[in-house]
């Protein structure tokens, strides 16, 4: 009898989700991608597929673990929203983050953004876009045929592929929606969302304090939870209170 040799056990391949590293190296850096991130996420948040991230480690290869980046900022039109480790590009139908930002920091390199843009050049991002707040310097690159090409001129510059527009100034770059609205800033977007939080304080207090109202009033339970939007639970528990 021939016994059979088998093939030796391809060992699991581990795709590490950070390099311990933090997000940013200073607050500049931090609020301009919190600022680009975050309003592009707003800009599609209706659109269920388009997936905005800040930091993610991008895999482009199956199997190469050692190949690999993590944009500032990537959009990757036509994926689904949600929560990812990293982004494992043959999970994801083998689409490629379309728009990519990188916000410089004094330690960034020009050793290491050049091989930031061959990567990205490499592995099919159609718009690159770097930015130094310190210098105030806005670069930007579009692929064609050949690969990712300098754009000459990005005064008033329309992104192809998110219609945001770009406009540098001597006070700073300013970033607007295809609506013509601004892109809040990091301070602006945090005053918000605190804001947001009040408002949604107060409301659920105002619904609270309207039921002992309408108890009095010999509504049901039924009836004030249908009125108040609130589940049948929610209003036996407030009622108790």
């Amino acid at each position: 009898m021939v016994s059979q040799i088998q093939p030796p056990t391809q060992p699991e391949v581990i795709y590490p989700d950070s390099d311990g590293q933090p997000v940013a190296n200073n607050t500049i850096q931090f609020g301009w991608i919190v600022e680009i991130k975050q309003n592009i996420e707003w800009l599609f948040a209706d659109d269920p597929n388009v997936f905005v991230a800040g930091d993610l480690f991008w895999y482009p290869v199956e199997g190469r673990n050692k190949i690999v980046n993590a944009p500032d900022v990537m959009v990757v039109l036509g994926r689904p929203k949600g929560d990812r480790l990293c982004y494992q590009q043959w999970k994801e139908e083998g689409v490629a983050p379309q728009v990519v930002f990188e916000i410089l920091s004094p330690s960034n390199t020009q050793t290491e953004m050049d091989k930031k843009l061959l990567f990205y050049d490499r592995y099919g991002v159609e718009e690159y876009y770097i930015y130094d707040p310190d210098r105030n310097n806005l670069h930007g690159w579009l692929r064609n045929e050949d690969g990712l090409d300098v754009i000459p001129l990005m005064e008033d510059w329309v992104s192809p592929q998110l219609k945001i527009r770009f406009t540098p100034s001597p006070e700073g770059l300013q970033l607007y929606r295809p609506d013509g609205e601004r892109f809040l800033t990091y301070t602006e977007i945090s005053r918000n969302a605190e804001q947001e939080r009040q408002r949604a304080e107060l409301a659920e207090q105002a619904r609270r304090d309207a039921i002992p109202r309408l108890l009095q009033m010999n509504l049901s339970i039924e009836q004030i939870a249908q009125a108040l939007g609130l589940s049948v639970e929610e209003v036996r528990t407030f009622a108790q209170e």
